[in-house]
């Protein structure tokens, strides 16, 4: 079987890049079909067979390829996929819009629909940082794109979601249905601590979707010890906001962060994610999650058993939360947690992609899928 595999664009290493690496040990012969390829910034994937679009040779395509939004469609729809059985498209953006032959079975493991032009318009378009003209041309880009987007949705012959939670705007905006397959977290790299010291912990990209400004204002009200594990566009403006109870420990080595992770009281989630793997790896440290109570954390977390939800996306409600879960902090058992996480574990990643995988292709094809 001859097998590809297609991914929005490596310059950054999140929860999907892990699933797209996931993936290519599953399928280890397979390419990897992307937009761009920035190893400084996506260095996992540098020994990959790595095939790159004409944007990566524009000028500043590698470190501002976004200016180039509207071209991606026709990058992806250039990419040449004859001679392959089965094309997977690793996608939260246009990855899915690939043009297969008739005889290729094309599976996407779908992140989100485009946030930017479904889910999280209106805000993308007041968030950017740009001049007004931008932001009054930038909606006419993005109706197109929407149209483009919806069209291309329809050439997928199988979608898998990240969550339920994603599966419920794959039927939205796609009106597609799709299998629910959780990504992988390899829960046997993480220990519980028998220390634990007197700090909170975040994980992640500083991004403003991802609401860190939320954790920054109610640990700066609570003077509690918080440190932040990440890096991006907002890391200044939050340092700023921040007092000096907060520390940011920027991008660190995976065996320093599980160690962070495994130490802290608990682990702080302020945002709607579609599926939240950082959750997931401090539950598999043993450490209850305080999570904003919405998308894929109401999938992974238990109340009163693996953490606690806050119903109101505010500072207010979150300091508030961390207050009471400061004073019950001994009911949460670190065993039962860490048992709860190993339901997200890569094994069960690898099993279920392979029944979907040999399924689908034996109703595509009529034929059983031989591996090897």
């Amino acid at each position: 079987m001859k097998i590809a595999l297609t991914h929005d664009h490596l310059f950054q290493l999140g929860g999907a890049e892990r699933v797209l690496l996931e993936l290519h040990n599953m399928f280890p012969e397979s390419p990897v079909y992307t937009l761009i390829h920035n190893p400084e910034k996506a260095g996992l994937f540098k020994d990959l067979d790595i095939k790159t679009s004409f944007l990566e040779k524009l000028p500043f395509g590698k470190n501002h390829f976004k200016w180039y939004l509207w071209l991606m469609p026709i990058a992806w729809e250039q990419m040449n996929f004859f001679g392959y059985d089965i094309v997977i498209s690793s996608s939260s953006a246009f990855s899915k819009g690939v043009i297969t032959p008739p005889n290729t079975l094309h599976i996407c493991y779908c992140h989100s629909p485009t946030r930017y032009l479904w889910s999280d318009a209106h805000n993308y378009v007041e968030e950017l940082k740009q001049p007004k003209i931008i932001k009054k041309i930038l909606p006419l880009i993005m109706n197109k794109l929407r149209i483009w987007d919806h069209i291309a949705a329809q050439r997928v012959d199988k979608f898998i979601a990240n969550s339920e939670f994603v599966a419920k705007r794959i039927r939205k905006y796609y009106q597609r249905e799709s299998t629910v397959i959780y990504p992988p977290v390899d829960t046997g790299q993480f220990r519980i601590s028998l220390e634990i010291e007197n700090y909170y912990v975040v994980v992640s990209r500083l991004r403003p979707y991802k609401r860190v400004d939320i954790a920054i204002k109610a640990f700066n009200q609570l003077g509690m010890p918080l440190k932040i594990i990440g890096s991006g566009e907002e890391e200044a403006n939050l340092k700023k906001m921040a007092k000096s109870n907060i520390e940011f420990l920027g991008e660190l080595p995976d065996q320093e962060r599980n160690k962070v992770l495994a130490r802290a009281r608990a682990f702080i989630h302020p945002q709607e994610e579609d599926f939240g793997i950082a959750v997931v790896e401090a539950m598999a440290c043993g450490r209850p999650v305080i999570a904003y109570k919405s998308g894929g954390a109401l999938e992974t977390v238990i109340e009163n058993e693996t953490g606690r939800f806050f119903i109101e996306q505010t500072w207010e409600c979150l300091a508030d939360t961390v207050i009471r879960f400061n004073r019950e902090l001994d009911q949460f058992d670190p065993i039962k947690i860490k048992k709860h996480s190993e339901n997200f574990d890569k094994e069960i990643f690898q099993q279920k992609i392979n029944d979907f995988v040999s399924q689908s292709w034996q109703e595509f094809s009529g034929k059983t899928l031989i591996k090897h």
